[in-house]
């Protein structure tokens, strides 16, 4: 039995979460080590992305801590000087633990007793209790402060160092020229060795996996550039950036670190694609990436060059609460219609990098349940997902058969990652018509062309009509940073006027577009992405115009109907977007445009 939670009862008649959301928090607080279990506010931040401050802002309260709000760009040098001071009278293993846990000695207000005030993201933190014992400070006061702004202050009187990065810049000069004329058609594995010793290029790879993760990266590039550089990219917010060009070094050599580095590939193997993994724990967290390495050519036939991409997989980027998804009203409405019901296909379509397998995700934490088998059928896993059982795919379990095992495995939610062909879409429909609910992915351009999809396939309009919750079409548009943004130029007028925009619209200022000089905030002017999507739900009148098809689906009729029901389309959803601010005209319209 889940003892109840006064706290909980609180939060939820505030309206801050609601009843599914306590009842699933609690289930996971019982079954947690129950030495140790992790506070209920802790788990409703982590695992269902409830905002922090409407948590510990209500629990401070509650407690009655006093709170404190801090602009820390206006922070004086004096005031930022004195809390450094502080900060130094603390051993560095538990100055660490200290801010990793948000919690800043912030400020030593003088009396009869000096008094140490302590500002923390949570007040009930029993490491604060340890604060006399690692200093002289004997008295304290604990102070509640947003997350944020701790986040904010922690930068700047404790910024985060790389010391991988640090090593390289000290043994940057020793990095020596590869030498020109050197016959490479046979790779001399003692001298990449020594060139790899000299320039400390494992403090370079290990040193870009902390950037990557610190800015919130999805990718980091390593390609050869030129005979003897290498290039270093990060994919943020959808978009590849320039992150460092490494000179006078071999890419060979490049490649032979992160081989070397990584769980799975085999450092001698240039002239195949190779799989592999690695995982680390930075900033106290344990991340996890996937390394695809393939072997590409260059001007230098004789090179053995390769190309290498790697997936940073940081489970705190996960969203697991459909509010956090960003759809538009209907959408977000339908959509949990959809994967409440315990039967159907809910099924998300859009190119690779639109967001599908985050909604899936979504999808699947919010119909997670105790009582529930729930299956994933995934190539690869990226994600692990507590109280659900993933198959992972492979050369002696394929996809096929991994489907059809499923059906015996009495499943009542099932997560297919990608309906590939005729046998994957009979699988689908198949669970759907016999009272499971799944999830699958389809590569098409909008929601009525996948129903096209399916029909070309093989599957029966009839089929269609009733196996199919809904279907949502889904891009991603790289949102406005709200701190930089400015009013659009005039010089793109002609562009929003062709997309849908009024020219009243334009001239109010509420228009915006990216500042790309940006700010500390942001990069070029955007700040994270949002989504722009259609959602077809299948209604009565939906399931009619499919089943009447005939030897075609007739995708225009179906998208009046499902216009003309509230669905947005893609450009409207776009439209929706700008005009709120949230993302400029050539984002939208680029996401948004036709074949």
């Amino acid at each position: 039995m889940v003892k109840k939670s006064r706290f909980g009862q609180v939060l939820l008649s505030r309206g801050i979460i609601d009843d599914l959301t306590l009842e699933k928090s609690l289930m996971i607080q019982h079954e947690e080590n129950s030495t140790n279990p992790r506070m209920l506010g802790e788990i409703l931040v982590s695992d269902f992305k409830v905002d922090h401050h409407a948590i510990f802002g209500m629990l401070a309260d509650m407690y009655a801590f006093r709170n404190i709000e801090i602009n820390v760009p206006e922070l004086t040098k004096n005031q930022i000087k004195h809390t450094r001071e502080i900060l130094s009278k603390f051993p560095d293993d538990f100055k660490k633990e200290l801010l990793y846990k948000k919690i800043v000695p912030y400020q030593l207000q003088t009396g009869r007793r000096n008094t140490l005030i302590v500002l923390a993201a949570n007040p009930t933190e029993k490491i604060i209790e340890r604060i006399p014992v690692y200093s002289d400070f004997k008295k304290y006061e604990i102070v509640y402060c947003k997350f944020k702004t701790l986040t904010d202050l922690i930068e700047v009187v404790s910024p985060q160092k790389n010391e991988f990065l640090d090593l390289l810049e000290e043994s940057i000069q020793q990095i020596e020229e590869v030498q020109e004329g050197e016959d490479k058609a046979k790779i001399d594995e003692y001298a990449l060795d020594d060139e790899i010793n000299k320039s400390l290029l494992v403090n370079l790879f290990e040193g870009s996996l902390i950037e990557a993760v610190r800015k919130r990266a999805s990718d980091i590039h390593i390609i050869p550039h030129e005979r003897s550089n290498v290039d270093f990219y990060f994919r943020i917010d959808g978009k590849l950036n320039l992150w460092h060009r490494q000179e006078r070094t071999s890419p060979e050599a490049i490649a032979a670190v992160v081989k070397d580095r990584s769980m799975g590939v085999d450092r001698f193997e240039r002239d195949t694609a190779q799989d592999g993994f690695a995982q680390r724990v930075i900033d106290n967290y344990l991340i996890r990436f996937r390394v695809s390495i393939i072997p590409i050519i260059s001007s230098e036939y004789e090179r053995r060059f390769e190309s290498i991409v790697i997936r940073i997989i940081d489970d705190r980027n996960v969203i697991t609460d459909l509010r956090k998804l960003g759809f538009q009203q209907q959408a977000e409405a339908d959509f949990s219609k959809a994967i409440s019901k315990s039967r159907g296909i809910v099924l998300l379509t859009g190119p690779t990098g639109s967001g599908k397998s985050t909604t899936l995700m979504a999808a699947l934490h919010h119909i997670l349940d105790p009582t529930l088998n729930i299956l994933t059928c995934e190539d690869p896993v990226e994600y692990l997902i507590k109280g659900a059982r993933q198959i992972k795919i492979g050369h002696r379990l394929p996809f096929d058969e991994a489907i059809r095992t499923i059906l015996r495995h009495d499943p009542d939610v099932v997560m297919v990652g990608e309906i590939r062909d005729r046998v994957t879409a009979d699988v689908a429909v198949k669970l759907a018509n016999t009272g499971h609910l799944t999830l699958s992915t389809l590569h098409t351009n909008d929601a009525p062309s996948a129903i096209s999809r399916l029909f070309k396939i093989g599957i029966e309009p009839f089929l269609l009509a009733y196996a199919i919750n809904i279907i949502v079409a889904q891009r991603l548009v790289r949102k406005l940073c709200t701190n930089c943004r400015i009013p659009i130029s005039k010089d793109k007028y002609t562009a929003a006027l062709d997309m849908g925009l009024t020219m009243d619209e334009l001239e109010s200022g509420k228009i915006c577009e990216a500042n790309i000089d940006g700010c500390k905030k942001c990069t070029r002017g955007y700040k994270g992405r949002i989504t722009i999507c259609e959602a077809l739900y299948f209604t009565k009148e939906i399931r009619k115009a499919i089943v009447e098809s005939g030897d075609e689906i007739d995708e225009q009729l179906i998208r009046k109907i499902g216009e003309d029901q509230g669905m947005l389309s893609m450009q409207e959803s776009g439209l929706d977007r700008i005009r709120n601010g949230l993302t400029t005209v050539s984002e939208a319209a680029y996401a948004s445009s036709e074949d």
